[in-house]
C-alpha cells in the first residue's frame, strides 16, 4: 500500500510542479492579481516546492505527516484544475494550449487518485 501512495504522491507532485512552470509562462501572478511579479512568484515557490519534496520523504516513511501532506497536495491539484477551468469558462486566454489543458486533466486525475488512496 505504501508503494502505491509513494508513486501517486510523486506523480501528483511532478504534475503540479510542471503546472507551476506552465503558470510562470502564463504569468499567473497577473491572472490572480498577485504582487511581486515574476520575482515574487518564484520566491513563493521556494518553500512550496520544498514542502512538496519533503512530503515525499514522509510518504516514504509512511508516517502521519505524509498522509496530511498527501491530502494537501491532492486538494491543491483539485483546486488548480477547478480554478483554471473556471477561468477558461469565463473566456480567459491563459492555459488554452492543448498541453496546458492535458496537464490540468492529468493533475485532476492524479489528485483524485492520491486523495482516494488516503481514505
Amino acid at each position: 500500500m505504501s508503494h502505491i501512495n509513494l508513486w501517486l504522491y510523486l506523480i501528483t507532485a511532478t504534475l503540479l510542479i510542471i503546472h507551476e512552470i506552465d503558470s510562470a509562462y502564463w504569468k499567473e501572478w497577473e491572472l490572480f492579481h498577485l504582487p511581486g511579479g515574476l520575482e515574487g512568484f518564484l520566491l513563493v515557490h521556494i518553500p512550496l516546492i520544498f514542502v512538496l519534496m519533503l512530503g515525499t520523504v514522509y510518504v516514504y516513511e509512511t508516517n502521519r505527516a505524509g498522509t496530511v501532506l498527501s491530502l494537501i497536495l491532492s486538494a491543491g491539484g483539485i483546486f488548480a484544475f477547478g480554478i483554471h477551468t473556471y477561468f477558461l469558462a469565463r473566456g480567459r486566454p491563459e492555459f488554452r494550449k492543448p498541453v496546458s489543458r492535458i496537464l490540468l486533466w492529468l493533475l485532476l486525475l492524479s489528485s483524485l487518485s492520491l486523495g482516494g488512496a488516503q481514505l
